[in-house]
C-alpha cells in the first residue's frame, strides 16, 4: 500500500553533493520507518542509513557517516538522502524502501521499494 518514486540522480564530480528525494504514496508515512539502499555493479544492495517512524533518528553505514545526512518531511511524505564529499565508491544506483514501524539494515526488512535513481561519481 506504499509506492515509492525517487529522483535527484545524477552525475557529479569527486567531492561534490547531490541530493535525493523518495516521495511516498499512500497514508501513515509517519508510521514508517525509511531507508536508502544501494547497489553498484555486479554488487548486492548495500545498507546506506535509515531514518525510524515518526520524528525519526538516524543510522548510517560506516562508509557514509558523516558525509551522507538522511530526513523526513512527514507533512509532504518525503525523504531526503543529502550526500555531500562525494566519491567514485559511492557510484551506484540508490533505492529508497519502507517498512512499517521498526527496520534495520536488511534489504528483507522492507516490504516496499522504488524504482532507483542512478548516481554516478566521476574519478
Amino acid at each position: 500500500q506504499v509506492q515509492l518514486v525517487e529522483s535527484g540522480g545524477g552525475l557529479v564530480q569527486v567531492g561534490g553533493s547531490l541530493r535525493l528525494s523518495c516521495a511516498a504514496s499512500g497514508r501513515d508515512f509517519n508510521t514508517y520507518t525509511m531507508a536508502w539502499f544501494r547497489q553498484a555493479p555486479g554488487k548486492e544492495h548495500e545498507f546506506v542509513g535509515r531514518i525510524t517512524w515518526g520524528v525519526g533518528s538516524t543510522y548510517y553505514a560506516d562508509s557514509v557517516n558523516g558525509r551522507f545526512t538522511i530526513s523526513r518531511d512527514n507533512a509532504n511524505n518525503l525523504v531526503y538522502l543529502q550526500m555531500n564529499t562525494l566519491k567514485p565508491e559511492d557510484t551506484a544506483v540508490y533505492y529508497c524502501a519502507a517498512r512499517q514501524w521498526d527496520a534495520r539494515s536488511r534489504t528483507h526488512e522492507y516490504d516496499y521499494w522504488g524504482q532507483g535513481t542512478q548516481v554516478t561519481v566521476s574519478s
